[in-house]
Protein backbone atom coordinates (compact mmCIF):
# COMPACT_ATOMS: atom_id res chain seq x y z
CA UNK A 1 0.00 0.00 0.00
CA UNK A 2 1.62 3.21 -0.93
CA UNK A 3 2.47 5.21 2.28
CA UNK A 4 5.37 6.80 4.18
CA UNK A 5 7.30 3.46 4.79
CA UNK A 6 6.87 1.59 1.80
CA UNK A 7 8.09 5.69 -0.10
CA UNK A 8 11.30 5.60 1.98
CA UNK A 9 11.87 2.16 1.13
CA UNK A 10 11.31 2.95 -2.65
CA UNK A 11 13.64 6.31 -2.32
CA UNK A 12 16.48 3.97 -0.81
CA UNK A 13 15.89 1.80 -3.69
CA UNK A 14 16.12 4.29 -6.59
CA UNK A 15 19.22 6.35 -4.76
CA UNK A 16 21.53 2.90 -4.79
CA UNK A 17 21.01 2.18 -8.38
CA UNK A 18 21.43 3.44 -11.88
CA UNK A 19 18.55 3.83 -13.90
CA UNK A 20 18.78 2.85 -17.42
CA UNK A 21 17.94 5.69 -20.00
CA UNK A 22 14.05 3.94 -20.41
CA UNK A 23 13.43 4.16 -16.66
CA UNK A 24 14.40 7.45 -16.36
CA UNK A 25 12.03 8.04 -19.22
CA UNK A 26 9.28 6.37 -17.10
CA UNK A 27 10.46 8.25 -13.41
CA UNK A 28 10.57 11.64 -15.33
CA UNK A 29 7.05 11.24 -16.92
CA UNK A 30 4.82 11.62 -14.07
CA UNK A 31 1.63 10.62 -14.69
CA UNK A 32 1.51 12.72 -18.08
CA UNK A 33 3.57 10.99 -20.29
CA UNK A 34 4.52 7.03 -19.90
CA UNK A 35 7.23 4.81 -21.02
CA UNK A 36 5.96 2.41 -24.47
CA UNK A 37 4.61 -1.07 -23.36
CA UNK A 38 5.46 -3.89 -25.96
CA UNK A 39 2.30 -4.18 -27.77
CA UNK A 40 0.41 -7.60 -27.70
CA UNK A 41 1.52 -11.06 -29.99
CA UNK A 42 -1.55 -10.82 -32.67
CA UNK A 43 -2.65 -7.21 -31.63
CA UNK A 44 -6.41 -6.69 -32.46
CA UNK A 45 -7.48 -3.40 -33.78
CA UNK A 46 -9.60 -1.73 -30.58
CA UNK A 47 -12.10 0.87 -29.78
CA UNK A 48 -12.14 3.20 -27.13
CA UNK A 49 -13.91 5.81 -25.20
CA UNK A 50 -14.28 7.66 -22.66
CA UNK A 51 -17.83 6.75 -20.91
CA UNK A 52 -19.48 7.73 -17.85
CA UNK A 53 -20.45 4.90 -15.27
CA UNK A 54 -23.76 5.82 -12.87
CA UNK A 55 -23.47 3.84 -9.74
CA UNK A 56 -25.19 4.24 -6.65
CA UNK A 57 -23.63 7.39 -5.26
CA UNK A 58 -22.53 9.22 -8.42
CA UNK A 59 -21.53 8.79 -11.90
CA UNK A 60 -17.76 7.19 -12.27
CA UNK A 61 -15.81 8.91 -15.01
CA UNK A 62 -13.70 5.57 -16.72
CA UNK A 63 -11.95 4.46 -19.88
CA UNK A 64 -13.50 1.66 -22.35
CA UNK A 65 -11.23 -0.61 -24.71
CA UNK A 66 -12.39 -3.61 -26.55
CA UNK A 67 -11.59 -5.26 -29.91
CA UNK A 68 -13.40 -3.32 -32.95
CA UNK A 69 -15.00 -6.87 -33.85
CA UNK A 70 -17.06 -9.82 -31.74
CA UNK A 71 -17.42 -10.75 -27.90
CA UNK A 72 -15.20 -11.03 -25.45
CA UNK A 73 -14.50 -11.77 -21.45
CA UNK A 74 -14.95 -8.26 -19.70
CA UNK A 75 -12.44 -6.84 -17.23
CA UNK A 76 -12.64 -4.54 -14.76
CA UNK A 77 -9.45 -3.31 -13.85
CA UNK A 78 -9.11 -1.07 -10.25
CA UNK A 79 -6.20 1.57 -10.51
CA UNK A 80 -3.14 2.06 -7.78
CA UNK A 81 -3.24 5.31 -5.42
CA UNK A 82 -3.14 7.93 -8.42
CA UNK A 83 -5.70 6.85 -10.00
CA UNK A 84 -7.29 6.58 -13.41
CA UNK A 85 -4.32 8.21 -15.34
CA UNK A 86 -2.37 7.50 -19.33
CA UNK A 87 -0.86 4.74 -17.86
CA UNK A 88 -3.97 2.96 -16.92
CA UNK A 89 -5.43 3.65 -20.35
CA UNK A 90 -2.56 2.54 -22.10
CA UNK A 91 -2.56 -0.78 -20.08
CA UNK A 92 -6.28 -1.85 -20.56
CA UNK A 93 -5.58 -0.90 -24.34
CA UNK A 94 -2.80 -3.41 -24.51
CA UNK A 95 -5.07 -6.31 -22.41
CA UNK A 96 -8.03 -5.43 -25.23
CA UNK A 97 -5.65 -5.70 -28.20
CA UNK A 98 -5.42 -9.72 -26.62
CA UNK A 99 -8.72 -10.14 -26.63
CA UNK A 100 -10.40 -8.83 -23.94
CA UNK A 101 -12.98 -5.92 -23.12
CA UNK A 102 -11.87 -3.58 -20.60
CA UNK A 103 -12.98 -1.35 -18.22
CA UNK A 104 -10.90 0.68 -16.00
CA UNK A 105 -12.20 3.49 -13.48
CA UNK A 106 -11.91 6.28 -11.30
CA UNK A 107 -12.03 5.02 -7.94
CA UNK A 108 -12.36 8.90 -6.46
CA UNK A 109 -15.47 9.81 -8.79
CA UNK A 110 -17.14 10.25 -5.31
CA UNK A 111 -14.99 13.44 -5.02
CA UNK A 112 -13.71 14.47 -8.17
CA UNK A 113 -12.86 13.21 -11.77
CA UNK A 114 -9.85 11.88 -13.03
CA UNK A 115 -6.70 13.35 -12.90
CA UNK A 116 -6.83 13.57 -9.65
CA UNK A 117 -2.97 14.35 -9.19
CA UNK A 118 -0.34 15.10 -12.09
CA UNK A 119 2.65 13.05 -10.66
CA UNK A 120 3.21 9.78 -9.52
CA UNK A 121 5.46 10.62 -6.36
CA UNK A 122 3.75 9.95 -3.61
CA UNK A 123 5.46 12.43 -1.31
CA UNK A 124 4.62 15.18 -3.64
CA UNK A 125 0.94 14.34 -3.76
CA UNK A 126 0.34 12.22 -0.25
CA UNK A 127 -1.89 15.50 1.21
CA UNK A 128 -3.96 14.98 -1.90
CA UNK A 129 -3.99 11.54 -2.08
CA UNK A 130 -4.73 10.33 1.33
CA UNK A 131 -7.92 11.71 1.87
CA UNK A 132 -9.45 10.17 -1.64
CA UNK A 133 -8.15 7.32 -0.42
CA UNK A 134 -9.33 7.23 3.42
CA UNK A 135 -13.27 8.11 1.73
CA UNK A 136 -13.26 4.68 0.05
CA UNK A 137 -13.72 1.48 1.92
CA UNK A 138 -15.00 -2.06 1.89
CA UNK A 139 -19.23 -0.92 1.25
CA UNK A 140 -17.47 1.24 -1.69
CA UNK A 141 -15.72 -0.84 -3.24
CA UNK A 142 -18.82 -3.49 -3.56
CA UNK A 143 -21.16 -1.14 -4.32
CA UNK A 144 -18.66 0.06 -7.35
CA UNK A 145 -17.96 -3.24 -8.64
CA UNK A 146 -21.36 -4.07 -8.47
CA UNK A 147 -21.87 -1.06 -10.77
CA UNK A 148 -19.10 -1.35 -12.87
CA UNK A 149 -19.67 -5.49 -13.40
CA UNK A 150 -23.66 -4.79 -14.04
CA UNK A 151 -22.30 -2.21 -16.83
CA UNK A 152 -19.95 -4.32 -18.61
CA UNK A 153 -22.35 -7.09 -18.98
CA UNK A 154 -24.77 -4.52 -20.82
CA UNK A 155 -21.86 -4.14 -23.32
CA UNK A 156 -22.31 -5.23 -26.77
CA UNK A 157 -18.70 -6.38 -26.91
CA UNK A 158 -18.81 -7.87 -23.61
CA UNK A 159 -19.77 -12.01 -24.18
CA UNK A 160 -21.55 -12.15 -20.80
CA UNK A 161 -21.44 -15.83 -21.24
CA UNK A 162 -18.29 -16.01 -20.10
CA UNK A 163 -16.58 -15.47 -16.34
CA UNK A 164 -15.12 -11.71 -16.07
CA UNK A 165 -11.40 -11.16 -14.98
CA UNK A 166 -10.53 -8.50 -12.11
CA UNK A 167 -7.11 -6.94 -11.81
CA UNK A 168 -5.76 -4.39 -8.88
CA UNK A 169 -2.55 -2.13 -8.41
CA UNK A 170 -1.73 -1.08 -5.07
CA UNK A 171 -4.69 0.01 -3.36
CA UNK A 172 -6.65 -1.73 -5.93
CA UNK A 173 -5.59 -5.21 -4.63
CA UNK A 174 -8.11 -5.58 -2.07
CA UNK A 175 -10.78 -4.44 -4.71
CA UNK A 176 -10.04 -7.45 -6.70
CA UNK A 177 -10.90 -9.69 -3.74
CA UNK A 178 -14.02 -8.02 -2.57
CA UNK A 179 -15.10 -7.96 -6.56
CA UNK A 180 -14.59 -11.70 -6.75
CA UNK A 181 -16.46 -12.31 -3.47
CA UNK A 182 -19.48 -9.88 -4.15
CA UNK A 183 -20.24 -11.43 -7.51
CA UNK A 184 -19.18 -15.00 -7.54
CA UNK A 185 -21.47 -16.31 -10.17
CA UNK A 186 -19.48 -13.39 -12.99
CA UNK A 187 -16.04 -12.84 -11.62
CA UNK A 188 -13.68 -16.05 -12.44
CA UNK A 189 -9.98 -14.71 -12.11
CA UNK A 190 -8.45 -11.72 -10.45
CA UNK A 191 -5.42 -10.18 -10.27
CA UNK A 192 -3.51 -8.75 -7.49
CA UNK A 193 -0.15 -6.38 -8.18
CA UNK A 194 1.78 -5.43 -5.06
CA UNK A 195 -1.74 -5.08 -3.63
CA UNK A 196 -1.79 -3.41 -0.13
CA UNK A 197 -4.30 -4.57 2.90
CA UNK A 198 -4.64 -8.01 1.83
CA UNK A 199 -4.32 -9.34 4.73
CA UNK A 200 -5.57 -7.62 8.13
CA UNK A 201 -6.59 -8.00 11.50
CA UNK A 202 -9.81 -6.21 10.99
CA UNK A 203 -13.25 -8.13 10.61
CA UNK A 204 -13.38 -6.82 7.09
CA UNK A 205 -9.96 -8.41 6.00
CA UNK A 206 -9.97 -9.42 2.33
CA UNK A 207 -8.47 -12.54 3.01
CA UNK A 208 -11.56 -13.79 4.94
CA UNK A 209 -13.52 -13.58 1.89
CA UNK A 210 -11.59 -16.09 -0.34
CA UNK A 211 -14.77 -18.72 0.98
CA UNK A 212 -17.25 -16.62 -0.46
CA UNK A 213 -15.06 -16.58 -4.17
CA UNK A 214 -15.38 -18.83 -7.81
CA UNK A 215 -12.30 -17.37 -9.14
CA UNK A 216 -8.66 -17.97 -9.55
CA UNK A 217 -5.98 -15.82 -8.18
CA UNK A 218 -2.71 -13.91 -9.25
CA UNK A 219 -1.07 -12.00 -6.19
CA UNK A 220 2.35 -10.41 -7.73
CA UNK A 221 4.09 -9.58 -4.35
CA UNK A 222 6.34 -6.83 -4.34
CA UNK A 223 9.95 -7.66 -2.43
CA UNK A 224 9.66 -4.93 0.32
CA UNK A 225 5.94 -5.30 0.84
CA UNK A 226 6.71 -9.20 1.61
CA UNK A 227 9.69 -7.84 3.47
CA UNK A 228 7.14 -5.56 5.74
CA UNK A 229 4.60 -8.42 6.13
CA UNK A 230 6.10 -11.73 5.48
CA UNK A 231 3.17 -13.74 6.93
CA UNK A 232 1.05 -12.14 3.87
CA UNK A 233 1.69 -15.03 2.00
CA UNK A 234 1.31 -17.92 3.82
CA UNK A 235 -2.33 -16.88 4.84
CA UNK A 236 -2.96 -16.30 1.59
CA UNK A 237 -2.02 -19.20 0.24
CA UNK A 238 -3.86 -21.11 3.52
CA UNK A 239 -7.19 -19.40 2.64
CA UNK A 240 -7.23 -20.39 -0.88
CA UNK A 241 -6.34 -24.14 0.08
CA UNK A 242 -8.84 -24.13 2.05
CA UNK A 243 -11.28 -22.56 0.05
CA UNK A 244 -10.23 -25.73 -3.50
CA UNK A 245 -9.59 -22.05 -5.72
CA UNK A 246 -6.26 -22.10 -7.30
CA UNK A 247 -3.96 -19.42 -6.76
CA UNK A 248 -0.61 -18.61 -7.98
CA UNK A 249 1.16 -16.27 -5.18
CA UNK A 250 5.06 -15.44 -5.44
CA UNK A 251 7.06 -12.51 -4.37
CA UNK A 252 8.81 -10.56 -7.35
CA UNK A 253 12.52 -10.21 -6.60
CA UNK A 254 13.73 -7.33 -6.87
CA UNK A 255 10.52 -5.27 -7.63
CA UNK A 256 9.70 -2.46 -5.55
CA UNK A 257 5.79 -1.27 -4.22
CA UNK A 258 4.38 -0.12 -7.46
CA UNK A 259 7.15 -1.56 -10.16
CA UNK A 260 4.23 -3.13 -12.51
CA UNK A 261 2.84 0.86 -14.42
CA UNK A 262 4.69 2.25 -16.77
CA UNK A 263 4.69 5.69 -15.21
CA UNK A 264 5.84 4.09 -11.54
CA UNK A 265 9.22 6.00 -9.96
CA UNK A 266 10.37 2.18 -9.42
CA UNK A 267 8.76 0.73 -12.73
CA UNK A 268 11.01 -2.54 -13.25
CA UNK A 269 9.88 -3.80 -16.96
CA UNK A 270 11.31 -7.20 -16.97
CA UNK A 271 9.21 -7.89 -13.33
CA UNK A 272 6.18 -6.29 -14.63
CA UNK A 273 6.62 -8.15 -18.17
CA UNK A 274 6.75 -11.16 -16.05
CA UNK A 275 4.09 -10.60 -13.99
CA UNK A 276 1.83 -9.14 -16.67
CA UNK A 277 2.75 -12.39 -18.88
CA UNK A 278 1.84 -14.85 -15.97
CA UNK A 279 -1.97 -12.79 -15.65
CA UNK A 280 -2.54 -13.26 -19.62
CA UNK A 281 -2.22 -17.27 -18.62
CA UNK A 282 -4.34 -17.31 -15.99
CA UNK A 283 -7.13 -15.10 -17.92
CA UNK A 284 -6.59 -17.13 -21.44
CA UNK A 285 -7.18 -20.32 -18.35
CA UNK A 286 -10.15 -19.05 -16.21
CA UNK A 287 -11.87 -17.21 -18.54
CA UNK A 288 -11.63 -19.01 -22.02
Amino acid sequence: MCDDRTEAQNSEYLSGRRITRREFGAVSAGAGLVAMLPRAANAQAVTESEIDVTTPDGVADSYFVHPSSGTHPGVLIWPDAFGLRPAKRQMARRLAESGYSVLVVNPYYRSQRAPVVSSTNFGEVREVIMPLMGALNAETQVTDARAFVGWLDQQASVDSGRKMGTMGYCMGGPFTMRTAAALPDRVGAGASFHGGGLVTDQEDSPHLLVPEMQASFLFAIAANDDENQPEAKTVLREAFDAAGLEAEIEVYTGAMHGWCPPDSQVYHEAQAERAWSRMLVLFENALG
